[in-house]
Order: structure tokens, then sequence, then C-alpha cells
């Protein structure tokens, strides 16, 4: 992620999304229930992992890996962004009061705000940050928590951002198809055994019946004109679908 470090767009998301591929997932699209939110959705629990409004709301999440903490009967993580997407709260305001009931879900990192205004949450420190302009990676820990995946995607999107256009795009989905696997002595130690960690460790996963489902990528330009792009893939990370659009964020 790149926040107002690019001199076309106020912030630029690469994401990808990893999940099991036998959980029932929609494509990006506006939502029928909300027509301001452009997001993928989550079937089993109707929530998110990612999405901006046409009012100026962005938000992305990821999981804290803590095995030992999960709990099967919390509430699910994506229906924080998909809340968040469709409320008008200050994101300050409404941060504060997910703090306060951060203990109905499951560890988590939150990204929100705007082009303008971005902040960071995380049940790891329970600490709310505004973020200064500059480069920023985020896995399943700390926002810049030193991962191989982490290093490897802030320095190619650093060599990314000398790009514009459609050459930025392209690079942009090059950094995220990485497919790299970390050394055993680099990777982390989340307490789900060394073999998860090692298929775990690319930026692109391709795992038994787990992966890579989508690569999205956001870039949010001064005036508030986003382009939004999510390509899809199947169990083999092979591409299935690309959707394009463009949003007026006000």
């Amino acid at each position: 992620m790149a926040y107002r470090a690019h001199p076309d767009y106020g912030l630029i998301v690469a994401a990808n999304r990893d999940e099991f591929f036998h959980r029932p997932t929609a494509p990006a699209e506006f939502w029928q229930n909300c027509p301001t939110v452009l997001a993928g959705r989550d079937l089993e629990q109707g929530g998110t992992w990612m999405g901006i409004s046409k009012t100026g709301r962005f938000a992305a999440l990821t999981n804290v890996r803590e095995p030992l903490a999960f709990r099967s009967t919390a509430k699910s993580r994506g229906l924080i962004v998909a809340d968040f997407l469709e409320r008008d709260s200050d994101p300050v305001a409404y941060l504060a009061q997910l703090a306060e009931r951060r203990d109905d879900y499951n560890g988590f990192n939150l990204v929100c705000g705007s082009s303008q205004h971005l902040y960071f949450y995380s049940t790891v420190d329970g600490h709310i940050a505004e973020l200064a302009p500059g480069r920023y990676g985020l896995s399943n820990y700390m926002l810049d928590t030193p991962w191989p995946k982490v290093e490897r995607s802030k320095l190619a999107l650093h060599q990314t951002l000398a790009q514009r256009g459609d050459e930025l795009e392209s690079d942009l989905f090059d950094l995220l198809s990485d497919i790299t696997l970390a050394d055993d002595a680099d990777l982390p130690n989340t307490g789900v055994g060394i073999e998860k960690e090692r298929w775990l460790s690319p930026i692109f996963i391709r795992a038994e019946g787990y992966g890579t489902r989508s690569s999205t990528l956001l870039l949010v330009d001064y005036d508030g004109n986003a382009r939004f792009t999510e390509r899809t893939f199947n169990s083999a990370g092979d591409p299935t679908d690309t959707r394009r659009f463009a949003v007026k964020m006000q």
C-alpha cells in the first residue's frame, strides 16, 4: 500500500485475498443492499475483505494468525469491513467503538478511512493510529512486520511506484503474482508448524484446497477518481475473470 507517495495517486492498494476454495464468494460488484459499496463478498457470512464506497470510504482487513486463540464462535471479521463501508461515521469514532467490542472477533488488522485520512487498528496492540504518507506492507500480524512476503512486496512496490497509468497496474499485478517461497530460516513462527508456514510464505499462495482467490488493485487519484480492478483465480492458480470499475469517490 502506498499512501500519498505517488505523483498521480493519493492511495494505491495492491492486495491478495487468501481463502479456502470451498468458501462461497461473489466477485467485486456494487452491492444490491447498499449500492454505494463496491467490493467482493463472502457469501458464507456476508462480509468482505476489502472495498470502497462512492462516499469516499475505503477499508481492508487481514486476519491475525494466532491459531491457539482462534474461537469458532466469534463473529465474522469480514463484517467489520462491510459495516464501515455502509456507514458514514467518522473513522476514528468508528475505530474507538470497534476497539470496545474487539473481543467479539478473532484477531484482525483493519486499515480504513479515505485517500485523505487513513487509519490502522490491530487487536495485537489495540492502538488506533493515523498513518503518515509512505509505503506499507501488511500480512497476518502488525503493519510492516518484517515477514519475508511483506519485505518482498514493499521492495517491489517501491520499484513499481516509478510507473504510471496502465504500466503501474501491470507491475502491481506482477507483484501480487510472486510465488517465491521464503527460506525456512526466515519464516515466522505463528504456531501453525513449519510446513504450513512454508506454503503460506509466498505473496501468491497455491496449496491444497487453499490459496489466493483474488488479487485486487485500487488506485485513487488526488481528485477522488478511483480505478478498482479485481482478478480472480481457480484452485490451480489460473486467472478466471477480471473486473474493472471506475468510481468517483466524493
